[in-house]
């Protein structure tokens, strides 16, 4: 690394303090994020494991649920590791490309499951609006170029401002990233070159994406709000509501935290930083958290099979 006018030239390692002003309880923090952490990953691979193990399952609604739960998986696993080993065993080093690596692998994720949410939505408002079509439309062949579509779109929407702050910004005013993991605008702040650019990238994306499915999802429920209601036989509108509410929990949950974590980190300077942190850590791993336990206490099918593999491990 070269010193250039104060700053670092092309900083080939960064420090990640964790979360800054409670570096003296990070230890006891990370007690409840690795507990959280277990559940998320025991909860996910055990709904992965029931939709696999049961054909009746294998259906579009079921096999969005298992690409939420993958995804929730990989976006844990890229954040808890290394945060647990600054908490616990102060390895706050990475190396520059790990973690652009990692800032790639966790807003890919983001966006991958913002992705599937929306085409959870569309399956939703076909199969309660337009049920006799509903086999038709989400057909295998679709269900395939969706799944690739998230994918491609999270890595087009997402590989730019990493390329951008590879390619743009030389000159670093620290290499201390004030954050438990790495973050697109926390690594932009460190920057001493010109970052209206990456800043304008970054706002952009988060609304392309963001913005984009919560238009969409919200008009999918508005629509399936309506048909519901317009259903003649009361236990009709239930049966047809209760297959909603487990998604729209999840939907809820997902966004309401992004967007306060994202509100709080733009208009709230006057909050301590260690609360930004604290938002940006909660909003990356409640979802994986709640995720399965939503859909095993709302989802009927996935419930009962929980019980069966419960229930078949009890010594006779």
């Amino acid at each position: 690394m070269l010193a250039f006018n104060g700053s670092v030239f092309m900083p080939s390692v960064l420090t990640l303090v964790g979360i800054p002003g409670l570096e003296s309880v990070q230890c006891w923090i990370g007690i409840p994020f690795c507990v959280i952490y277990i559940i998320a990953l025991m909860g996910n691979f055990l709904i992965l494991v029931i939709i696999k193990s049961e054909k009746s399952l294998h259906i579009p609604m079921y096999i969005f649920l298992a690409m939420l739960a993958a995804t929730d998986i990989a976006l844990d696993t890229c954040i808890l590791p290394k945060m647990l080993g600054i908490f616990w065993f102060h390895l706050t080093q990475i190396s520059f490309d790990a973690c652009l690596l990692q800032m790639q692998l966790i807003h890919s994720f983001q966006a991958i499951e913002s992705g599937i949410l929306l085409a959870m939505a569309l399956d939703r408002y076909v199969a309660i609006c337009n049920p006799l079509r509903h086999a038709t439309i989400f057909s295998q062949q679709l269900m395939t170029h969706l799944g690739l579509g998230v994918m491609l779109r999270a890595f087009i929407l997402v590989f730019p401002p990493i390329l951008l702050i590879k390619i743009c910004l030389k000159h670093y005013r620290t290499t201390v990233i004030s954050h438990s993991y790495c973050e697109h605008m926390a690594i932009v702040k460190l920057a001493a070159d010109d970052v209206r650019i990456n800043k304008i990238c970054g706002l952009f994306i988060a609304f392309a994406i963001l913005g984009f499915d919560i238009i969409f999802i919200t008009f999918s429920y508005v629509q399936i709000f309506i048909t519901v209601f317009q259903l003649p036989q009361k236990e009709a509108r239930l049966k047809a509501f209760n297959t909603c509410i487990a998604h729209i929990c999840v939907f809820l949950q997902f966004y309401l935290l992004a967007f306060f974590s994202f509100f709080t980190h733009r208009f709230g300077s006057h909050i301590p930083s260690y609360v930004h942190i604290l938002l940006s850590d909660l909003y990356l791993l409640i979802p994986p958290f709640l995720n399965p336990i939503v859909y095993g206490v709302k989802t009927k099918q996935i419930r009962e099979q929980v019980l069966k593999i419960l229930l078949s491990r009890k010594p006779s």
